[in-house]
């Protein structure tokens, strides 16, 4: 379980560093740089966590979704309509009390990214509509809903960058977030601890209760949770409904506890990366602790490259990702053949 998904990380980084070192760059030197850049210093470990936090929420989305035997291509979109929602909150409900405003805006959050999660579940189900081919044109959807809400209704008033109005203060979580004030400027948060705890709460769902057990029964073997007397297209789109959820979840590292509002593709592509996450971890929400904070070292570490490089861009840590989920395709489909040819 834990062997192969290894060796493709072993060898997308070794294919990347070769390229490397093609281009003329020492393989160890960007090593170093990249390590440097993600662990040098508490700052930069502060924005390796904030960079992990939204890698761990996506990853667990496409993972649950995976669970049901769908492919969640979405999370980029459910992500943007959470933070929207999120920041939207914060905007025209001022008055909360501290202690309720950050939940308030969670659930907004929350519920926003599971409907946007839950819709192409239910065009699967109900019309037979492919989950992959709507998610994805809901991403363009969520991206023209963002642009049109933000710059038609909340735009800030004193930026000229595409972005919300802030939230209230009672809203944002840096005032009196421990975590936040430990890592000073860097832009980490509590969110952190909240996408492990999410981590945990998901194992705990898709292994010890009788929905997580029927959405896993739903990706092994549609036609045999359905002779067994489970409502696959409950459970399914229970399962898209929990994926949008959980990307909408990353409005809190982003909205309450780094920035205070919303900017306009502030994601870079976080729902995308979170598909090399889950299959790295192979769909484990326990897995996706580790590459998830992998993948925002990685993200944080290649920011350097452009820098201290002469040809080496942070590209490469697209790179990398694409040579990992290669390398761990390439293992899963030889094992896969085995078992055939066996």
């Amino acid at each position: 379980m834990i062997l192969r998904p290894l060796l493709g990380l072993a060898a997308g980084l070794t294919l990347a560093l070769l390229l490397t070192y093609a281009v003329g760059e020492t393989p160890l030197n960007v090593l170093s740089i990249i390590a440097k850049s993600a662990f040098g210093s508490r700052y930069d470990f502060g924005v390796t966590l904030y960079y992990a936090t939204p890698l761990i929420f996506t990853g667990l989305s496409v993972a649950v979704a995976f669970h049901a035997g769908l492919f969640n291509v979405g999370a980029e979109g459910q992500l943007a309509v959470g933070a929207l929602a999120a920041a939207i909150a914060g905007i025209v409900a001022p008055g909360l009390p501290p202690w309720l405003a950050p939940i308030f805006a969670i659930l907004c959050a929350i519920l926003a990214g599971g409907f946007w999660g839950w819709l192409p579940g239910w065009l699967r189900t109900r019309r037979g509509s492919h989950e992959v081919i709507n998610t994805i044109m809901l991403n363009f959807v969520a991206a023209a809903l963002c642009s049109w809400a933000i710059t038609a209704h909340f735009q800030n008033p004193q930026s000229q960058n595409p972005e919300t109005a802030p939230v209230a203060a009672a809203y944002f979580i840096r005032g009196w977030d421990p975590m936040a004030r430990y890592f000073g400027d860097a832009p980490a948060s509590s969110a952190f601890i909240l996408a492990v705890l999410t981590a945990l709460a998901l194992w705990v769902f898709l292994w010890r209760t009788p929905r997580g057990f029927e959405i896993r029964a739903c990706g092994e073997n549609e036609v045999a949770a359905a002779r067994a007397g489970i409502n696959v297209a409950k459970a399914r789109q229970l399962a898209m409904a929990l994926a949008g959820a959980l990307a909408g979840l990353v409005a809190v590292g982003e909205v309450l506890g780094a920035v205070g509002k919303m900017r306009l593709g502030f994601s870079p592509e976080f729902g995308f990366m979170g598909i090399a996450v889950a299959l790295l971890a192979r769909n484990n929400p326990l897995g996706i602790l580790l590459t998830g904070f992998l993948f925002g070292a990685l993200h944080k570490g290649a920011g350097d490259l452009d820098i201290d490089t002469e040809w080496v861009t942070r590209d490469l840590s697209s790179i990398i990702q694409a040579f990992v989920i290669l390398g761990v395709s390439v293992a899963v489909s030889w094992r896969a053949n085995r078992r055939r040819q066996a």
